[in-house]
């Protein structure tokens, strides 16, 4: 088993994941703070280390974890509430966790304000654009005009390619997975509505909605509808968002010296 003292010495930057809280139908019932596998692995291919982030911590101990880890990837997961973006309730809604949410607007402030990065994908990405003062479709199939199926999941696998987005040039996202078109996944009902101030809009879906969002002058902040997570064996280039917060998070790593509490 590698030591943490090894892992230190290869300067391997520590990425700190959320997670979601589920309870496990066993006798007695159990409850659990989780994470895909698939996110796992591609931090790993990528070249970090995954740190998951229990959803029960406090302010300090948020702070502390925060301070701790060379960046932060916020993965996909249930909805957001609505009352955190001035939205309505709808009868689709799922899985809201009001602790999840909290945790998860923190870690997006804090990696703005202090320009630590961060990847952020599907419900992250919408998260990103609500803790900065955006808001959302609380069902794109319900409420956006002229919506393409989104929802995917419903019906196909995690890897089915359900659309293509167009990427800005010379954004962080064109330059990680090299190109300006991408064919990707689709497994959400809900999306960016209107878009919060500090964000640009870098990759958009063929009816309009935003899937990929950034935040200028900052080395990684980068939110991307799609999951990446799940594509990355089939289409190498998915890789890249990856490698692109573990590389900035490497750099500021060398560059800012080791703050870890462990």
């Amino acid at each position: 088993m590698t030591s943490p003292l090894t892992l230190r010495q290869q300067k391997r930057p520590l990425i700190g994941c959320t997670t979601y809280h589920k309870i496990v139908a066993q006798s007695p019932p159990i409850e659990v703070y989780g994470l895909m596998p698939a996110y796992v692995a591609a931090i790993r291919e990528a070249g970090g280390i995954p740190l998951l982030i229990p959803l029960a911590a406090g302010e300090d101990e948020l702070q502390a974890i925060f301070e701790s880890v060379d960046g932060v990837l916020l993965p996909g997961g249930g909805d957001i509430a609505p009352i955190a973006y001035q939205g309505q309730s709808h009868r689709s809604l799922r899985d809201i966790n009001p602790d999840r949410d909290r945790v998860e607007m923190f870690m997006v402030r804090q990696a703005v304000r202090a320009q630590k990065p961060i990847l952020a994908i599907c419900r992250g990405h919408q998260m990103m654009n609500v803790a900065l003062g955006g808001s959302l479709w609380e069902d794109i199939a319900g409420l956006m005009p002229g919506a393409i199926q989104h929802d995917n999941y419903l019906t196909s696998p995690r890897t089915f390619l359900a659309h293509s987005v167009q990427i800005t040039p010379d954004s962080k996202i064109s330059h990680w997975v090299k190109t300006t078109e991408l064919p990707v996944n689709s497994l959400h009902h809900q999306g960016v509505r209107d878009l919060a101030p500090e964000l640009t809009a870098t990759a958009v879906a063929p009816d309009g909605l935003i899937e990929g969002v950034e935040v200028s002058g900052h080395p990684f902040a980068v939110g991307v509808q799609w999951h990446p997570e799940n594509l990355i064996y089939d289409n190498p280039t998915m890789l890249g968002l990856f490698k692109g917060l573990v590389t900035a998070a490497n750099g500021r790593n060398e560059t800012n010296g080791s703050n870890r509490a462990f």
